[in-house]
């Protein structure tokens, strides 16, 4: 993960994603995108709109671009938003496929395309060394029940930690 940097300086506005972040080409995420040719599109084509919104990072379901709050962007923990980033480019995989992002027939917990993102970010969490407590904070969002995120952490393999995490965080991927 020292690679992947954050320029948490920038103002509100549009950027390109690479002003943004930098060292996303050089993350293992190919497997979440397709192949080194997708990503290197999506990396190169995807736009970034930092606000002053209390929001914290999703994808537009206009355009595919990124909404990210200025907030987040400047105090959020270095490894949750590495994380955010790789599930929202799942996300912005999953738009220019054609696919619906916020399908409301399903329950956020329950919902393809954010199953498949989190995967994306589990694998990733393990692979820079995160624990499973951390994971699973990391997977707690103030829009879920305690239920709903047990049943989270169970698809997606994570195990549930002896105690309820009590870890303020400041992360909210995809808050639609």
């Amino acid at each position: 993960m020292n690679l992947f940097q954050v320029n948490r300086k920038l103002p509100t506005g549009r950027y390109r994603l690479g002003e943004v972040f930098s060292g996303l080409e050089m993350r293992p995420l190919l497997h979440c995108i397709k192949d080194e040719e997708h990503l290197k599109q999506i990396l190169d084509a995807t736009y970034v709109s930092l606000t002053d919104d209390p929001e914290y990072m999703y994808v537009n379901d206009e355009d595919g671009s990124l909404i990210i709050g200025l907030s987040y962007l400047r105090t959020g923990d270095l490894r949750y938003i590495y994380l955010d980033i790789i599930h929202e480019l799942v996300h912005v995989k999953q738009y220019r496929d054609g696919r619906e992002l916020f399908d409301k027939s399903y329950n956020y917990v329950d919902r393809p395309t954010e199953i498949e993102a989190y995967a994306c970010c589990i694998e990733e969490g393990r692979r820079i060394g995160m624990s499973e407590e951390t994971l699973a904070d990391y997977l707690q969002v103030e829009w879920i029940t305690r239920d709903e995120h047990r049943r989270l952490l169970n698809t997606l393999g994570v195990q549930v930690p002896r105690h309820d995490s009590t870890l303020a965080k400041t992360h909210d991927p995809d808050s639609q």
